[in-house]
Parts: C-alpha cells; sequence; structure tokens
C-alpha cells in the first residue's frame, strides 16, 4: 500500500519569532495528517471511539532537520511501520518540496475509551493500516 501523504499550509500564526514554525506544530500538524489517514483508511475516527476503541498517544519523536516557514505547502507521509496487538507505529515525515524539514517516530496504544485500559487492535482497523482491507 502506499504512503499517505497529508498536505497543509503553514499559517502565519504558527511561525515563531525567527520565522519559522514553532517547533510544537509538528506535533499538531501530525494529529491532522493522522486524522486524514483515519478518514482514508479506516472511516471516521469517531465512529471508531463509539464502537468502543480509541488511540492514545504514548510516545513521539521528531527529528528537525531544516525550516519550514509561512505560506510553504508541507507534505506530511505517514508510513505505518509497525502494527502490534495492542500498538501502532507510525513514522512520520514532513517535506517541502524535496526539503525534508522534520521526521520522526509516534507509538500509539489502542484503549477502552471509559477506562483507558489497552485492548487489542480490531482486525477492521488493522486491514485498513496494513492494506488488506
Amino acid at each position: 500500500m502506499s504512503v499517505f501523504v497529508h498536505r497543509l499550509r503553514v499559517r502565519y500564526s504558527e511561525c515563531d519569532q525567527q520565522g519559522v514554525v514553532f517547533n510544537g506544530h509538528y506535533l499538531f500538524y501530525y494529529d491532522v495528517a493522522l486524522n486524514e489517514l483515519w478518514r482514508d483508511r479506516i472511516g471516521a475516527y469517531h465512529e471508531m471511539v463509539q464502537r468502543g476503541v480509541d488511540v492514545v498517544v504514548a510516545e513521539a519523536t521528531i527529528r528537525y532537520r531544516a525550516a519550514a516557514r509561512f505560506d510553504d505547502e508541507l507534505d506530511i507521509a505517514m508510513a505505518v511501520k509497525h502494527l502490534g496487538t495492542t500498538s501502532l507505529v507510525v513514522t512520520p515525515s514532513f517535506r517541502v518540496g524535496d526539503r525534508l524539514i522534520a521526521d520522526g517516530e509516534i507509538r500509539h496504544v489502542f484503549v477502552d475509551p471509559a477506562t483507558l485500559v489497552p485492548k487489542a487492535m480490531p482486525d477492521d482497523i488493522r486491514a485498513g493500516l496494513s492494506g488488506s482491507a
């Protein structure tokens, strides 16, 4: 399956005093791209939660390589690296054109939304994320 890519445009308010995207926004950008990946491969996120499954971030690493600036079109490639029993690892890369801006690794855990206790990834979600849907 091809890697899902979501494009967004950097807004002025997301830039810091140096005129580049403030570092904290990359995790926000990731979250936007993850929601779009979910919508594309699985369906509406809230429907999954209504079924009694949610996903929480357990670990996040972002490496900053170059600067993105106001009005840049930022492509966020969302590669699914690992599908465990209760976990999911995504390795996002952020690019402006062919320039690598940032990359990283985000680990999620599937949980019961009421108790936040880990639970197994549902088969339909596994199929959607692995490309066998």
